[in-house]
C-alpha cells in the first residue's frame, strides 16, 4: 500500500497512513510536517513527501499533536538523522522523551476486546510498530509561546489537553483549516461513528478534559477539518466540534 496522499489547499496536504494520518505544510521548496504516523510508517511517510515534491531534508519542523505511537513514530528518525527539530507543547515535551506514557495500555485494551473493531485494530498496531517506543532525545517546546510559528504554512499551536496533557491541534487562520490531531476525529477503525467524534474513551488519559477541548476547537474560525483518524471533514469546525460534544455526552451504547 503506498501514501494516500490528498491535496486540501495550497500548499496543504492530507496523508492517510495506517490507521492514522499526517499533514504536510510546503511553502517552495520548505516543508511543515505534522506528525509521523506509526514506526513503520516510515516508507509511507518518505513517500508522501516524494509525492509533494519534497525530500526529508527539505523539513524545517516537525510539529507533534501529542506524543502517542501513532503519531511520534519517525520524529526521532528524522531528528537523528537530518537535524530536523521537533516541537510539541511544554506539557508533552517529557511525554516525548518518554518521562511518563499517556496512552492506552495493554489491559486496558483488553478490557474492550469485545467492542467491534478493537481486536483487528489491535493486530494491525502489532504489525506496525505500534507498541514500539521510539522517544525522541531532544524534543522542543514551540519557540513561540502565542500565535504563529515561523514555518511553512505559518501553523498556530492551540493546546487542547485530554487526550494527553500537552495535546496540540494546529490552526492555519488563512487557510481556515484545523489539524486536529486527536482532540477531534472523523473516524476510527475502533469506531461505528461516522463524522466528527471523540475517539473511544479507552484512548484518552482525561475524557472531561477532552470533551472540553472541544469548545476551544469550536472558537477556531475555519471550515476544513484534518484530523488524526479518519477523512478530511468539510465545513464548519465550530459545528463538527459542537456535534463531537453532543455526541461525547450521549450514553456510552448511544453514540
Amino acid at each position: 500500500m503506498g501514501a494516500d496522499v490528498r491535496h486540501v489547499a495550497d500548499g496543504t496536504y492530507l496523508v492517510h497512513g495506517s490507521h492514522t494520518n499526517w499533514v504536510i505544510l510546503t511553502d517552495g521548496d520548505a516543508v511543515t510536517l505534522i506528525d509521523t504516523g506509526y514506526p513503520k510508517d516510515r516508507r509511507l511517510v518518505l513517500e508522501s513527501l516524494a509525492a509533494v515534491g519534497a525530500a526529508p531534508e527539505a523539513i524545517t519542523a516537525v510539529l507533534i499533536t501529542h506524543a502517542h505511537n501513532d503519531h511520534l513514530g519517525s520524529a526521532e528518525h528524522l531528528r537523528a538523522t537530518y537535524g530536523t527539530p521537533v516541537y510539541l507543547h511544554e506539557a508533552e515535551v517529557p511525554h516525548a522523551r518518554r518521562e511518563f506514557l499517556q496512552q492506552v495500555s495493554t489491559p486496558e485494551v483488553l478490557r474492550n476486546a469485545w467492542r467491534p473493531g478493537v481486536l483487528p485494530w489491535a493486530v494491525h498496531v502489532l504489525r506496525v510498530g505500534g507498541t514500539e517506543q521510539h522517544p525522541v532525545a531532544a524534543p522542543e517546546a514551540f519557540p513561540v509561546a502565542d500565535g504563529p510559528l515561523d514555518l511553512p504554512g505559518r501553523p498556530v499551536p492551540v493546546h487542547t489537553p485530554g487526550h494527553t496533557d500537552g495535546h496540540a491541534a494546529f490552526h492555519l487562520p488563512d487557510a481556515g483549516i484545523v489539524v486536529s490531531g486527536d482532540a477531534l476525529a472523523s473516524g476510527h477503525a475502533t469506531s461505528r461513528v461516522q463524522g466528527p467524534q471523540l475517539l473511544p474513551d479507552m484512548f484518552h488519559h482525561e475524557r472531561a478534559r477532552a470533551v472540553a477541548s472541544l469548545d476551544v476547537l469550536a472558537g477556531l474560525d475555519a471550515d476544513t477539518l484534518l484530523p488524526g483518524h479518519g477523512p478530511v471533514h468539510h465545513g464548519s469546525v465550530r459545528k463538527a466540534a459542537e456535534l463531537a460534544r453532543e455526541r461525547a455526552s450521549r450514553p456510552p451504547n448511544a453514540r
